[in-house]
């Protein structure tokens, strides 16, 4: 069913610098099992013309959305945003049960990944790492009922202005949880 106020179909790819992309390859694809699906190898952006030589390579997830990273050749990775905690930005992917969260909990550490949580947030419970490139990556596995994501739903705007009213009135040290 097509909703046109929605147009978006889904993620098709998030991209991310990386110092290396055999290293990024291997951490993908061997390590968490995405395969690798697409390479792009230019000297010239096509976007802006920009001379820049780059590969950019694309790992799959069982939905067909990618996560994909682009190697300057420069042996940079993506510099953190120094405003920004390191827990703040980073990419959720979806697991079918707790036992496959726990399977991949268990072999990143085996592989020396430094692994936070499980993590209960009520609506999923999930594991956080970095990738080789200082990306942190979580896993989620969905815990919520039908009834609750519903409730969810209804509630989120309702939920979103009362934090707007609350930053509003300058709130600034602690948040309510």
């Amino acid at each position: 069913m097509t909703n046109a106020a929605n147009p978006a179909r889904g993620l098709h790819h998030f991209a991310w610098r990386c110092r290396d992309a055999e290293e990024t390859r291997h951490f993908y694809e061997d390590l968490l099992g995405l395969p690798l699906v697409h390479l792009i190898r230019l000297d010239h952006v096509p976007s802006t013309g920009e001379y820049c030589p780059y590969v950019h390579i694309f790992f799959e997830m069982t939905d067909g959305s990618c996560i994909a990273f682009f190697d300057l050749g420069d042996g940079q990775a993506t510099a953190p945003s120094p405003n920004t905690p390191d827990w703040v930005n980073h990419i959720a992917m979806r697991m079918d049960t707790l036992e496959e969260l726990e399977a991949m909990r268990q072999k990143l550490i085996a592989h020396g990944v430094n692994v936070l949580g499980v993590t209960d947030h009520k609506m999923c419970k999930s594991i956080y790492f970095f990738d080789p490139n200082g990306l942190r990556l979580e896993f989620a596995v969905a815990t919520q009922t039908e009834d609750e994501a519903r409730a969810h739903r209804e509630s989120a705007r309702a939920g979103l202005d009362a934090w707007t009213a609350f930053r509003r009135n300058g709130a600034r040290a602690e948040v309510p949880a």
